[in-house]
């Protein structure tokens, strides 16, 4: 039996971690042995789960050269950045990738734009006209702030062609909606909160018809350790199986808490920003996977792989104290998602509308 190194950064993050647990529960199958070494910035309980797992932490910043030096200039099998974001990012990698077998970098479909030069993060939706391979055009490559609308896709391209043209076998893995165990942003506690909250209607805009692709961790994971096994040069979309709607996504993850929600489907007259979710979206996005599918790479379905993050998410809603609130409450990006008081005034005039 061989024994492979794998680096991952980020790992203990939604994306890193899932791949750190697949890695470890893939060791001993068709003569592989993984030993695994993952980076994050601090310890705590998922570190401490890898670890207990056979996983080996470092604590340390992924932008710490001397660090990456030390993981990497030993040489490794496989490296995972799940955490890189702009050129200088990419730049720091660059000195060891000819001692690393196969490097993995996690981007996103925020970098494809359409005809009129709409992206994802864009105030106007973009319009496709069907599933977005690879060859689809992308944003300019920048140096602006990651973190804006318009620079988080720009610097993953930069990213990108940083890594790309050195000639190293790199792997780009573009993602649509991330969701897993520890992901930071669970869009899936959109209809999980609700169900514990006790609400008994969920609004829908546009009917629930949106469709913005869904893409599990734990398929990030199973498509990482694919491409370790044949490296290359090439950028590669990620996605389950299936492209749900937002109404099908809903009525999952009710499903799988034993929860039945009164649907409201909203038309286009309905008060702006009730009944909007996670995953509305005027036009449809989704990515085309043929090309990771031709790797032998298998998608999972979104009603599988979304169980674990499931009972996650309720288990931590749990462990909440009477007086506190879940990890991600901060994010702004939950602003308004669950101000129950435009809901309730909306479900009162369609009631009057109707009688």
């Amino acid at each position: 039996m061989s024994t492979r190194r794998a680096v991952v950064l980020g790992g203990t993050g939604g994306i890193g971690s899932a791949v750190v647990r697949d890695l470890l529960e893939a060791s001993g199958r068709n003569g592989d042995e993984w030993q695994v070494d993952f980076v994050a910035r601090r310890g705590g309980p998922a570190a401490d789960a890898l670890t207990s797992s056979g996983a080996t932490f470092t604590a340390g910043d992924r932008r710490d050269t001397s660090l990456l030096r030390t993981l990497l200039r030993p040489g490794a099998d496989l490296l995972v950045d799940t955490v890189g974001l702009t050129r200088d990012d990419a730049v720091q990698l660059r000195p060891f990738l000819d001692d690393v077998g196969s490097t993995v970098f996690v981007s996103s479909k925020a970098v494809y734009v359409d005809e009129q030069g709409r992206h994802a993060n864009s105030t106007e939706k973009p319009v496709f006209g069907g599933a977005v391979n690879e060859l689809q055009p992308t944003v300019t490559a920048g140096d602006g702030d990651p973190t804006s609308r318009d620079g988080y896709g720009a610097a993953k391209v930069a990213s990108e062609q940083v890594l790309l043209d050195h000639g190293a076998p790199v792997t780009v893995l573009r993602p649509s909606k991330v969701y897993g165990v520890g992901i930071g942003r669970p869009r899936e506690w959109f209809v999980v909160r609700r169900a514990l909250d006790g609400r008994e209607r969920v609004l829908l805009a546009d009917g629930g018809r949106g469709v913005d692709h869904t893409t599990a961790a734990s398929g990030i994971a199973s498509l990482v350790r694919q491409v370790a096994d044949a490296p290359d040069r090439r950028i590669l979309n990620v996605a389950d199986d299936d492209a749900p709607t937002a109404l099908e996504i809903v009525r999952t993850i009710a499903g799988q808490l034993g929860h039945v929600f009164d649907e409201v489907l909203l038309d286009e007259d309905a008060s702006p920003f009730v009944g909007i979710t996670p995953w509305s979206s005027p036009s449809p996005f989704v990515l085309d996977t043929t090309a990771a599918r031709s790797l032998g790479w298998q998608p999972p379905t979104f009603a599988d792989a979304v169980r674990p993050e499931i009972d996650w998410l309720v288990e931590t809603a749990h462990q909440v104290p009477v007086d506190g609130d879940v990890p991600w409450a901060d994010d702004p990006f939950w602003d308004r998602m669950f101000d129950y008081g435009p809901e309730d005034a909306a479900l009162l005039l369609l009631s009057l509308g109707r009688d």
